[in-house]
């Protein structure tokens, strides 16, 4: 537990507790914890509108819900602070998503973020409330972090003339490669005899 103490708390302010109301909703019975999470993020990619940034930062997740809109960021801020309402760490993912054209799919072609939230016996489980998704092989991972502000896709400095262009252009590239067949087992030693 010490080591998941920093990434289960709050880390922004929520002083009408409306990330706490809207999480509990979701906490009502006796649902366990997967399909709590699951339930959270089908409530995410089903009820909030989705709407690329291209400014720095997210919005508090209190805004995201008074709002109804929001971009990755702020849908994986949401979800982790909704999470950590209920007391279960959490973390930020940045990175790329894999979307192979896939109809549907928001954030590919650009960096995408996600969260992970930590189950005891699991370990870190990684949700993607933008698209509805238990989180599977098509996103590329970069950084994991407690905060969004931790996770800087790039960062740097520049001396030169202050009209020259600093382009920065990602290729992502993803290749399936077939499974490699498992070596055969040994040989049992002969029988003594």
């Amino acid at each position: 537990m010490p080591d998941l103490a920093r990434l289960a708390e709050r880390q922004l302010p929520d002083p009408a507790r409306l990330v706490d109301a809207w999480a509990r909703r979701f906490a009502t019975g006796r649902l366990r914890t997967l399909a709590l999470l699951e339930a959270i993020t089908q409530a995410i990619h089903q009820g909030f509108a989705y709407a690329a940034r291209t400014e720095e930062g997210t919005q508090p997740p209190a805004q995201t819900l008074e709002t109804g809109t929001g971009s990755c960021r702020d849908f994986a801020l949401l979800m982790m602070e909704a999470a950590r309402s209920l007391g279960l760490a959490a973390r930020f993912v940045t990175g790329y998503l894999y979307d192979a054209g896939a109809p549907g799919v928001l954030g590919g072609g650009a960096t995408h973020a996600w969260c992970s939230i930590y189950l005891p016996g699991a370990g870190w489980v990684e949700y993607d409330p933008t698209n509805g998704l238990l989180v599977g092989s098509n996103l590329v991972r970069v950084a994991s972090t407690r905060t969004p502000d931790q996770a800087i896709p790039m960062a740097g400095s520049f001396t030169g003339p202050a009209g020259d262009a600093l382009p920065m252009e990602v290729d992502v590239t993803t290749e399936v490669r077939p499974e490699t067949p498992a070596p055969p087992a040994p040989s049992p030693p002969p029988a003594a005899g």
